[in-house]
């Protein structure tokens, strides 16, 4: 009897997230590699483009309106939408309806929360959809998750990532101390309150640290380039990664 893999007769849209795109394009394409790999047709609308959050949180509502528009037309034909970001999919989410719904136009409306509903985290796509926590990944590595404020909070990932780690053959997993705490990225907040967040980066990274982890790992770019740039200039020979390359990586293919 043959058993089809997990994601057979799925399509996928690929939502790759301006960080991602623009300075992490290795962990789109682990979620390439990785869906691919589970059975899943991966599609990449060019059309696609920020998902407005900085506008957005800001306070510059009008400017991230078009945004909104773009995401849901770009999107609208896919059951799927996949992102590797617990905050940017938080901000799809939970903050396109809040602006569609500030224009008034109940077809705009209808249009992005029935987009938004079918956008979701990886970790979610993953356990949730296709069912699965073991995905066939290997990293023989003593690793440390941070769960980034948005995944949790907004997204609300809950313990998916941990599951799928878990479940990494080779991989040992160490509780980080202090784990609910905001590493201070936090996107504009880095900018606007930069002592408050290497502050907070700070304290996050020796918490790193203490549980002598080759690499942390999070959902979020974002939170990791601020976590793993303090670790860098502390030269804790601690290496940052994504959830999806590690999720991506296998035996064969382990460097």
């Amino acid at each position: 009897m043959t058993v089809s893999a997990p994601g057979a007769g799925k399509t996928v849209a690929l939502f790759a997230t301006c960080i991602n795109d623009t300075m992490f394009p290795q962990t789109p394409k682990a979620v390439v590699g990785l869906l691919e790999r589970l059975g899943c047709t991966v599609e990449f609308p060019l059309g696609q483009t920020c998902c407005g959050q900085m506008f957005t949180n800001t306070g510059f509502f009008d400017e991230a309106l078009p945004t909104v528009r773009n995401y849901a037309d770009v999107f609208a034909a896919y059951d799927y939408v996949v992102a590797p970001s617990g905050s940017c999919v938080g901000s799809v989410r939970d903050q396109h309806p809040m602006l569609a719904e500030r224009t008034g136009d109940r077809a705009l409306v209808e249009k992005v929360r029935a987009v938004t509903a079918r956008t979701l985290d990886l970790s979610e796509f993953l356990v949730d959809v296709l069912g699965v926590t073991d995905v066939g990944a290997y990293f023989p590595h003593r690793v440390t998750y941070h769960p980034t404020c948005h995944s949790v909070r907004v997204a609300k990932v809950g313990d998916r990532p941990f599951r799928l780690l878990e479940a990494v053959r080779g991989l040992t997993l160490v509780p980080l101390p202090a784990a609910e705490q905001c590493c201070g990225f936090g996107g504009t907040f880095s900018v606007k309150n930069p002592d408050v967040s290497v502050a907070m980066g700070a304290d996050k990274a020796t918490h790193v640290m203490e549980t002598g982890a080759e690499y942390v790992v999070t959902g979020d770019n974002s939170c990791l380039m601020h976590i793993g740039g303090i670790l860098s200039r502390l030269n804790s020979g601690i290496r940052p990664i994504h959830l999806a390359e590690i999720l991506a990586a296998t035996e064969g293919a382990h460097s």
